[in-house]
């Protein structure tokens, strides 16, 4: 069996070359998708999908979608042994030979007429007319046509998901507080080593706790409570735990909350906000029932016993 030499593979990691062969050394037409492979190999569903996405990113493997006489769509996967093919364009068929150009016709000229030697003068005589000599001249070469240089295509397999090997996004810094006080630095040191009462996994190396007190003191500056960064901090953590300062080192980042608003955008926000008269409570002088009225006086009920003896009375 004739091996070809395929420059791409240097860049392929060693579990997409090990199911590539295994790929091959199914039959034809047997399901290589995720869940086949999963259950034929030893790996997981992950690691296999991630092996299929780098083969695809390197044009190993195609996935084309067909639709069944029912209407239904479903993934096809195709696996190919020479991904050469697909991912360069192909050459641009040479254009058809010309047929050549007849050369023109040799064009007479006239041969010279030789000289006689000087010598007694001969008898006058009529000169010999001048004899055609066909002398045939090449043609000028035909000058070649350049040809264009092939225009660089676009990739016919774009990889939707980054390979493994791919460069990652450097991680964001740990937030700082605008001024880390000794009040701040007291409280975050304090939060940072009792936070093992709260949550046995999270116990944290001296070392850990120094390196994590400005975020701590950068979430106390921004007016959230104990209790809030802990639930943050320590809710629904992985299972088993190996660097819980890893954990919070992430956390701290990604989850820390806006600043407060300022006196300025408060007194913005009541400006805007929409008011509301409430009545006030008064106690009824007679029954001592609280009723709402702008003014002290009598409950409704008092006000109509009155009004009714008034009248019992005239």
């Amino acid at each position: 069996m004739a091996r070809h030499r395929d420059p791409l593979r240097r860049d392929i990691s060693c579990i997409a070359v090990g199911l590539a062969v295994r790929i091959q050394s199914l039959p034809q037409g047997a399901k290589v998708g995720i869940k086949a492979l999963a259950a034929r190999c030893r790996e997981g569903e992950k690691r296999i999908a991630a092996a299929l996405r780098e083969l695809e990113a390197h044009g190993y493997l195609r996935r084309v979608r067909d639709r069944l006489p029912s209407g239904r769509i479903i993934t096809r996967t195709v696996f190919c042994n020479r991904p050469t093919a697909l991912l360069h364009s192909r050459r641009p068929a040479e254009a058809p030979p010309q047929p050549a150009k007849p050369e023109p016709a040799p064009t007479p000229v006239p041969a010279p007429m030789q000289q006689p030697a000087p010598g007694p003068a001969p008898a006058p005589m009529q000169e010999p007319a001048p004899v055609p000599v066909c002398i045939p001249t090449a043609a000028p070469p035909a000058p070649e046509e350049p040809v264009a240089p092939p225009a660089p295509s676009a990739p016919l397999f774009v990889p939707r998901v980054p390979p493994p090997t791919a460069p990652k996004a450097p991680r964001r810094p740990l937030p700082q507080p605008s001024e880390l006080t000794p009040d701040l630095d007291r409280a975050a040191t304090a939060f940072l080593s009792d936070l093992h009462r709260h949550a046995p996994q999270f116990t944290l190396s001296e070392d850990d706790v120094r390196r994590l007190v400005p975020g701590v003191a950068a979430w106390l500056e921004r007016a959230a409570s104990p209790d809030a960064i802990r639930r943050a901090l320590t809710d629904d953590p992985p299972h088993p735990l190996k660097h819980p300062a890893k954990l919070l080192t992430y956390r701290l980042t990604e989850l820390l909350p806006p600043a407060p608003p300022g006196v300025d955008a408060l007194a913005a926000l009541d400006r805007h906000r929409p008011r509301f008269t409430v009545t006030p409570f008064q106690t009824c002088e007679d029954c001592d029932r609280a009723f709402r009225s702008p003014a002290p006086g009598h409950c409704r009920d008092c006000r109509e016993t009155r009004a009714a003896y008034a009248q019992a009375a005239a």
